[in-house]
């Protein structure tokens, strides 16, 4: 197995894992949180490394991501384990799993590097389940990629610390983060994990130079309330600025939630809204396909932009960065340098 990185030694052949948020002490023996990170005769290795259970390639808006690369193709791999336990999760087959699941498979970070130029891929993307947890490999293969001018995403829960963030700075282009709701409460409850530590690193991402979006799933009853959505929106305008895409997802009952209700569309439309009327540029919508909120607008005069349905993507109204109504300028990565 991989030597992991970010870890102390302690007495007694225990050591304390300082790459996500929970900074799990771990014995003899033992895993942390996330299931793949285990103690062996007092050292921290990374089990999963160079080991997939998911690969694909995506359109990047299935990410979502509709800042970033618009229109072009994203190499997507992922593997088993999660430092969150949500209720709600979509993917929980792959990142509730066990290592002694027998699909996982052998992939080196050069031949995901190959794959990903070879499928006509603009960028790879570490998602499915929660990269931060197979930081080695994402850290090794994002270094390859970033030499062949291919982008990097982190599709994430964002509880990752201040030196795990710093470690793939140097590789990692886009931050796709869930903010799953702005209350501790519901983290604690939810999701075992708390509030904070997402925002740190949401902020720190920015800070760093990453390029970042949001996601919201919105869930009845539990995250849902406008005075909620609100102080969400709120912080992002004061820490992550103006331009920052938003997206606000319709939830659909799975895993531990089965007998919560899908959200309503008006909901989401309210707070899209909302969202506008507080000086957001680019909210989106998500789960709801067809809708005219997928869209981009400009923010200076409104005009469609971006035209989106599903994954399909059309640009009716940009010329590079400048709105073709207006001249007024659209915010996204066109390319990655």
């Amino acid at each position: 197995m991989h030597e992991a990185r970010l870890y102390q030694k302690l007495e007694e052949n225990t050591v304390r894992c300082s790459l996500c948020a929970h900074r799990c002490t771990i014995r003899e023996g033992k895993q942390g949180v996330c299931g793949v990170r285990i103690n062996r005769g007092g050292t921290l290795y990374a089990a999963t490394f160079g080991k997939v259970i998911a690969e694909a390639v995506d359109p990047i808006e299935k990410k979502p991501l509709n800042h970033f690369l618009p229109g072009t193709l994203s190499y997507s791999l992922g593997t088993i384990g999660c430092n969150f336990h949500c209720e709600h999760c979509q993917n929980w087959h792959i990142s509730q799993q066990t290592l002694e699941m027998q699909s996982l498979r052998d992939l080196s970070p050069e031949q995901g590097v190959e794959q990903a130029l070879a499928s006509g891929s603009a960028s790879i993307a570490w998602t499915y389940n929660e990269p931060t947890i197979w930081h080695e490999y994402p850290l090794a293969m994002g270094t390859l990629a970033r030499k062949k001018n291919l982008g990097t995403v982190y599709v994430t829960n964002g509880y990752i610390t201040e030196d795990g963030l710093r470690e793939l700075a140097s590789m990692l282009t886009a931050f796709r983060v869930d903010i799953k709701s702005f209350s501790d409460t519901f983290y604690r409850k939810v999701c075992g994990g708390r509030l904070q530590p997402v925002l740190d690193a949401t902020a720190l991402a920015k800070e760093l130079g990453m390029h970042v979006e949001t996601v919201t799933l919105v869930i009845p009853g539990q995250n849902d309330s406008m005075e909620e959505m609100e102080k969400l929106i709120r912080w992002v305008l004061d820490n992550l600025g103006p331009d920052t895409p938003m997206h606000f997802t319709r939830f659909h009952p799975d895993y531990k939630m089965r007998e919560a209700r899908p959200t309503e569309v008006r909901a989401l439309e309210k707070i899209y809204e909302r969202a506008k009327e507080l000086g957001l540029h680019y909210p989106y919508l998500g789960n709801v396909g067809g809708h005219p909120y997928e869209n981009t607008y400009c923010p200076a005069c409104g005009s469609l932009v971006i035209e989106r349905s599903g994954y399909a993507v059309r640009i009716v109204g940009l010329d590079d960065h400048t709105c073709t109504a207006c001249g007024g300028r659209i915010e996204y990565v066109s390319e990655i340098r």
